[in-house]
């Protein structure tokens, strides 16, 4: 279930992820039908209501044209839906899906940090004591990329770097940004964090102060 259920109807849902990730583009009623895989029937009813809600533009077909609709980006509310989209089912659920199955043993936090014009998302992939392998990091990111019809822009760092941040450095600023949203916590996964130096050595005297006895 989409953490925007509440608000947002599944058919709405998945309508506005195609058209949010392409604002600039236009689709007709078989283009949307065979992303969303919705019925034509259904999908008209769909672009209608956002259509009066004025959610969506419509623009007249041509001669050889259908007839399409786009994101109207004029709409009093449209980055506020735009950010729910990106904030549950158009990005970060499926995100959040993905890193919690694929990579549980080794992702400890993540975060979506935004969306560029472009519909590139970036994450930031925090790993704990095992890091995730490169290649198939990248062939999840790919399949994801695809499905949900919006490029990532992937960051992978160690717990040890995340937790050395400043201030200054720039993904401490994108983490503070409005936007920005923990898709995985720590604890959600059965990553674990890495073992300090400092933990070690005392586990070490320890030992040798119980062989000592």
């Amino acid at each position: 279930m989409s953490a925007a259920d509440f608000l947002l109807a599944p058919e709405v849902q998945k309508l506005l992820k195609v058209v949010f990730a392409e604002p600039m583009n236009r689709f007709s009623v078989a283009e949307l039908a065979k992303r969303t895989k919705l019925n034509p029937e259904l999908i008209e009813q769909t672009q209608e209501h956002l259509l009066q809600s004025g959610i969506l533009s419509r623009h007249k077909s041509k001669a050889d044209e259908q007839e399409a609709v786009s994101a109207n980006t004029s709409f009093v509310f449209y980055n506020e839906l735009r950010t729910i989209a990106l904030k549950s089912f158009a990005a970060a659920e499926p995100i959040r899906a993905m890193l919690r199955s694929k990579f549980k043993d080794s992702v400890l936090r993540a975060f979506v940090l935004g969306e560029d014009k472009d519909a590139t998302v970036e994450l930031l992939v925090v790993h704990g004591q095992r890091v995730p392998d490169e290649s198939e990091m990248a062939a999840a990111c790919r399949k994801l990329s695809t499905s949900i019809g919006r490029h990532l822009d992937v960051h992978v760092i160690s717990s040890t770097r995340y937790a050395a941040l400043t201030a200054r450095d720039n993904l401490t600023l994108k983490l503070a940004a409005p936007f920005a949203i923990e898709v995985v916590a720590e604890g959600d996964t059965k990553a674990k964090a890495p073992i300090e130096r400092g933990g070690l050595l005392q586990s070490a005297r320890r030992k040798l102060a119980a062989l000592g006895r």
